[in-house]
């Protein structure tokens, strides 16, 4: 018999059926497509053999005046600077705290710090200036980077040393507190601001009773002792929930005869204070009124991220909804970086972000304050531009260029991107272009499209020419001198999250989605975390050069394209993992720790645990390979040809069968058949009336580019 070709087309196809998909892909892992034809993705390898506190948010690469490269990454603990195959930790440091003293126990290596209204949480970060050591310890012991372990009053918090004490004293020593500045939390959560129940707040009806003892102004309960609240008659309350005492939400895990027990002071966002003997307690467990702190809410409070850009060569630092920080390069006459950002002199105190318009030298405060250093001002509509080559002043007159924009087309301004000679903004419903006119207006900004807002503020990409983002109502969109919708043969696949194990996105983290492109491969690709998950963990790829879609399971939390660098850079969070740098005394894997790569290296993962095969795979459609061509009568196929453009090691294919669309493939009994170069045809006795082809590795060192399948096959009956 003659072989039959089954041409298959570039990219997946999730839209359709498989048997639909006739002649595509429709599944796969860690593939590309290069000149029609599907290969393995390179490899990548891990930069040092550190790994970075936090999860990683954001990552810029720069070079100062003297040719000298930089990275920053910005993760949601620390700013980490990449510099000659290094790390350094140049985190900004936040209002320094005068006057601690310890409390040491001979033996131990705990010690409770003595501050007065410290505000730090357990999990922060700082560093001490020790004036005269604690008992039991020499002043270097406190060198370096601490982490707050608990925080048990709003006096006291508990370190880890790395030794033990060799006395016992209480307020001994004293020193200073340097905290590091707070990016923001791990995850996206959502707020609780006003209550939608009854007008004013009424909880009338809601049951209620008093307290028996005073509630002190800590972390405890009744009179500071215990970690119980105790009330006269707890006899109708529910075995957990949540309380209001005054204007402090209180919630409790259990509940014995009238004690409330496994208590958390200051729930939802309320503030812990004092109350009386006698003070009212109602049960808002089930009850929110108008005007009450909400116990769920709609409103997302985003995970904590960085905008990074350059001035120059100062590199600008600004924390969502936070302060803007500015770090000159080295000093010519050191080789090491040691110095933090600082924050930027005359800048807004709160902004969504901040980006540099290159070519006229001006810097963006996006959604920031109508009033420069008023906090309660910020306006995320609210645009305000610094004067031209002065990052400092943002006062307009009539002899400078600074200036002011108000949206008017959502209710946040997301994130924005620097084009060819615009600044491309998107709110969460529309696209705007702001462009350098000059005096006296200095910038145009016009609204080029609406309903299409951005996901999240790194879900968008300038990538030769043309602007790609992830929408917020899902789908994905261009601009290319016009804002259009892209069409997409994966997007019920990637926004779909109805039924568990959904591997669409998950929107209760998308504004964590970041898009990073590769222009060596002509691809931009949305990295975002599957329904579910709290972290990145999926992919979907855009190769614009092949105009075609693939989904997979690389997760990156950053991803920079190589420019300055030979190769992209790019880092993978694990929320497990006990970071390495800085060194931090005390540290527990609360933070999690990030690891950074040098990727389309090799053809494997290489990290601190040695190397790791990555495995890829491409699934066909179901095709027909009989003479009649519609499914009637069985086909056997004989055998098959091998086509492989290019094949390192070993690869494997395998033939998946069918009688009707809706059975479950079965694979040939012969398969899989393992592949190499020198593989002229592989025997089969493979049946059905429908066939699909999977052709995967298995191993480290395997490379792969598939090319054309052929077959021997011939009719064999109807039955």
């Amino acid at each position: 018999m003659p072989l039959s070709f089954v041409d298959i087309a570039p990219g997946f196809n999730k839209q359709i059926t498989p048997t639909a998909a006739q002649g595509q892909y429709v599944d796969g892992d860690n593939v590309r497509f290069r000149y029609g034809l599907p290969e393995k993705i390179g490899g990548w390898e891990q930069l040092t053999a550190s790994t970075i506190v936090g999860a990683a948010r954001a990552q810029h690469q720069w070079t100062d005046l003297d040719g000298r490269r930089y990275v920053v990454i910005g993760t949601h603990k620390a700013l980490i600077l990449y510099y000659s195959e290094a790390f350094y930790d140049i985190t900004p440091l936040d209002t320094q705290q005068t006057g601690a003293t310890f409390d040491t126990s001979s033996g131990s290596a705990t010690v409770t710090v003595n501050l007065t209204s410290h505000g730090l949480s357990a999990g922060d970060l700082f560093t001490f200036d020790v004036t005269s050591a604690p008992t039991g310890f020499a002043a270097s012991d406190f060198a370096g980077t601490f982490q707050v372990v608990t925080s048990p009053t709003i006096n006291t918090f508990t370190i880890t040393m790395g030794t033990t004490s060799s006395g016992t004293a209480t307020g001994s020593g004293n020193a200073n507190v340097n905290p590091y500045v707070r990016p923001g939390a791990l995850n996206q959560t959502f707020g609780f601001g006003y209550g939608t129940g009854l007008w004013s707040g009424s909880i009338a009806g809601a049951t209620a009773s008093t307290l028996n003892g005073s509630l002190a102004d800590d972390a405890q309960g009744n009179n500071g002792s215990a970690t119980n609240i105790t009330l006269v008659d707890a006899s109708l309350f529910p075995t957990s929930g949540e309380i209001l005492v005054g204007g402090e939400l209180i919630t409790y895990s259990g509940k014995s005869s009238n004690d409330l027990t496994g208590i958390t002071r200051g729930a939802n966002g309320s503030t812990r204070s004092a109350h009386a003997n006698g003070s009212i307690v109602q049960d808002t467990t089930n009850f929110i009124g108008w005007g009450d702190a909400s116990s769920a809410s709609t409103v997302v409070l985003p995970s904590a991220d960085w905008s990074l850009d350059n001035f120059g060569q100062t590199l600008v630092a600004t924390i969502l909804d936070g302060k803007t920080f500015t770090w000159e390069p080295i000093n010519l006459n050191s080789n090491a970086p040691n110095t933090r950002a600082t924050v930027a002199t005359g800048n807004p105190t709160k902004s969504v972000m901040t980006i540099v318009s290159d070519q006229d030298r001006h810097l963006f405060h996006l959604g920031t304050e109508t009033t420069v250093g008023q906090p309660a001002t910020q306006d995320k509509m609210f645009i305000r531009f610094s004067d031209q080559e002065d990052i400092s002043d943002y006062a307009p007159t009539s002899t400078n260029t600074a200036g002011t924009f108000q949206l008017d087309d959502g209710t946040e301004i997301r994130g924005a991107v620097k084009g060819k000679d615009y600044i491309f903004i998107l709110t969460d419903t529309a696209a705007y272009i702001s462009q350098f006119v000059g005096p006296p207006f200095t910038f145009s900004i016009r609204k080029v499209g609406s309903n299409c807002g951005l996901i999240g503020k790194h879900a968008v990409v300038y990538a030769d020419g043309v602007v790609y983002w992830m929408a917020d109502s899902g789908g994905f969109f261009v601009y290319d001198g016009t804002v259009k919708s892209l069409p997409c043969t994966v997007e019920d696949f990637v926004f779909t999250t109805n039924n568990t194990g959904d591997l669409g996105i998950s929107f209760d983290q998308a504004k964590k989605v970041y898009a990073g492109y590769n222009t060596l491969f002509g691809e931009v690709t949305w990295y975002y975390p599957k329904s579910g998950s709290d972290k990145i963990d999926r992919s979907v790829t855009f190769n614009y050069t092949e105009n075609v879609w693939t989904t997979g399971s690389l997760a990156r939390t950053t991803y920079y394209d190589a420019q300055l660098f030979d190769h992209p850079y790019a880092t993978e969070f694990d929320n497990t993992g006990v970071p390495s740098f800085p060194s931090i005394q005390g540290a527990t894997n609360v933070n999690g720790a990030t690891t950074f790569y040098e990727h389309e290296k090799g053809t494997d993962q290489v990290n601190s645990s040695g190397t790791t095969a990555i495995l890829a795979n491409v699934q066909s459609g179901d095709f027909q390979l009989n003479l009649d061509g519609n499914g009637e009568v069985f086909t056997k196929i004989r055998r098959f040809i091998p086509d492989f453009k290019r094949i390192t090691g070993d690869a494997q294919v395998t033939i998946n069968l069918k009688d009707f669309p809706v059975d479950t493939a079965a694979s040939s009994p012969l398969g899989p058949f393992t592949i190499s170069s020198s593989t002229q045809k592989v025997d089969t006795r493979a049946r059905g009336r429908a066939a699909s082809l999977k052709i995967e590795n298995t191993g480290s060192g395997q490379s792969w580019r598939y090319g054309t399948f052929r077959a021997d096959v011939q009719p064999d009956g109807r039955r």
